[in-house]
Order: C-alpha cells, then structure tokens, then sequence
C-alpha cells in the first residue's frame, strides 16, 4: 500500500483520496455525495466526495460548534 494521496478538482468541486493504488473493483455510496471505492476483495481504496467544498466547510463548522458548545459549559 502507498501513502495517501488527495486530488482536488476545483472545476468539478470533487475531492479525490486515494489510499492505494490498486484497481478499483466496486463502490459504495455511504451517503449523498460520498462513495467509497473499494478493491476486487472489498477492501476500501479511495473515498470520493462530491460538492467537496460546501463538505468541508459544513464538517467544520460542525465541529468548532460543537467545541464551542462543550466549552461553553465549563
């Protein structure tokens, strides 16, 4: 297995991670806009996120949220 690697293709708003170089078999959609690809033996290979930009800043925003939230009560 080779390192991780990540492709973002800012005309399409994808974000591509790779964790392996090996031939995809299959995927999976985990969720709008979210596919997992995996490999001829169903081990995962690459994630792929669609509308990648709205994503991370939704995931973010999320968090620090809820950081605030659990800060707030100490």
């Amino acid at each position: 297995m080779n390192k991780t690697k990540m492709a973002y293709f800012e005309a399409e708003d994808i974000l591509h991670l790779a964790i392996s170089d090996e031939p995809e078999g299959r995927s999976i959609e985990l969720s709008p806009n979210i596919t997992a690809e995996l490999n001829d033996k169903g081990e995962l290979i690459g994630i792929e996120i669609l509308n990648a930009s709205a994503f991370i800043r939704d995931s973010i925003l999320e968090s620090v949220q809820a950081k605030m939230l659990s800060l707030a009560k100490v």
